[in-house]
């Protein structure tokens, strides 16, 4: 970013005495919400056509081809995601990721079933599975981003397609990847339909941090004041000893993609974990030792991790204390999907997601 977010002066507004704490809280108030307008702004004024790199690569799949033939097809091209064709019906029909193979995978353990038959069934087969669906593919908003009655909210990407104009902006496709609780959003050419990227929380911010310019200083409150994160108790973590079977069940159970891992006694960070992560199935020979590998402990995982897209990200970590400007150019640097908020001693204290980050202005 050859300028940072927010260098410069903001004048107090009229009517704030100097020294006067309502005049610097009534000041604070103003700059934050400067900031917020001037963040949605500019995402209002760009389309998501600019959010797509120069060169790159689309993968989509046929219904009809194995869902174990996609998932080593996504691994080979360091892809996330793909959109899913339904040949019959002529039209795309939902999104298949890295995660849900793992999912399934889970469904195999937990109920028996023998693994072979995976290398034949079709995606097609496994998304019409209501007990697969109803189960390790249920979808489980962030408890954060729950609706206010505890149902889940958004749209279900297994079952539906659910995807925006490359010509709309930036502040829509925000407010589908937060409202519908996605992960990924396919990018369409209007003219033919035709995919042409999947863009994600991170994508958002990276473009954000590229293009944004702004000479006022509107983002020096600490992000903890800001309330963007989660805090506390509400902090979910996994510990080395627990098997990667415990540990995939409670990122499930609780939305999220990836959890830190701390020492039992220390309580200190140690790194984090990953719903994405496939250590797993590198080091197994079939499916049914994929399966047994799902016994593993986190401590034994974490030590063979491998270094391509579908990894884990590598542990970034900041205090409550650091402001949403330092977070800015951290990001900038890094391209990290998530902070991990730490005390003096190391202990985990919070979580700060991409997702936290865009939630805010929107």
């Amino acid at each position: 970013m050859s300028q940072p977010i927010g260098i410069g002066t903001l004048t107090a507004p009229a009517g704030a005495t100097a020294g006067s704490a309502t005049g610097m809280l009534g000041e604070r108030e103003v700059v934050r919400n400067t900031g917020k307008q001037a963040i949605v702004s500019f995402l209002e004024a760009q389309t998501c056509y600019s959010v797509l790199r120069n060169s790159g690569k689309v993968v989509v799949f046929d219904t009809r081809i194995p869902i174990q033939l996609a998932f080593y097809a996504l691994v080979e091209h360091d892809m996330q995601a793909a959109p899913l064709w339904d040949p019959k019906m002529c039209q795309f029909v939902g999104i298949l990721t890295v995660t849900d193979f793992i999912d399934v995978l889970r469904y195999y353990r937990e109920t028996g079933a023998d693994v072979l038959t995976l290398a034949s069934r079709s995606i097609a087969d496994i998304l019409a599975d209501e007990g697969i669906l109803s189960t390790v593919l249920k979808k489980n908003p962030p408890r954060r981003y729950a609706s206010a009655n505890g149902e889940d909210t958004g749209e279900d990407q297994h079952s539906s397609f659910l995807s925006v104009d490359a010509d709309a902006n930036l502040d829509r496709a925000c407010h589908l990847l937060h409202d519908q609780t996605m992960d990924f959003l396919p990018v369409m050419l209007p003219s033919d339909m035709r995919v042409l990227a999947t863009v994600t929380y991170t994508c958002v911010l990276e473009h954000l941090v590229s293009n944004f310019r702004e000479q006022r200083r509107l983002f020096d409150d600490t992000i903890y004041d800001l309330g963007i994160g989660t805090y506390g108790d509400d902090v979910v973590v996994a510990y080395p000893h627990q098997t990667l079977h415990e540990v995939l069940h409670t990122l499930h159970l609780h939305g999220l993609s990836a959890v830190p891992v701390i020492d039992e006694n220390t309580k200190k960070i140690r790194g984090v974990y990953s719903r994405s992560d496939i250590t797993f199935l590198t080091k197994a020979s079939d499916a049914e030792d994929a399966v047994s590998n799902l016994n593993l402990t986190l401590d034994v995982l974490m030590a063979q991790q491998r270094t391509d897209v579908t990894t884990p990200d590598a542990l970034h970590t900041c205090s409550t204390r650091h402001t949403l400007q330092f977070v800015f150019e951290y990001f900038a640097q890094w391209k990290f999907n998530r902070l991990i908020c730490v005390d003096e001693e190391e202990r985990v204290v919070g979580v700060v997601s991409a997702r936290d980050l865009v939630a805010y202005f929107l």
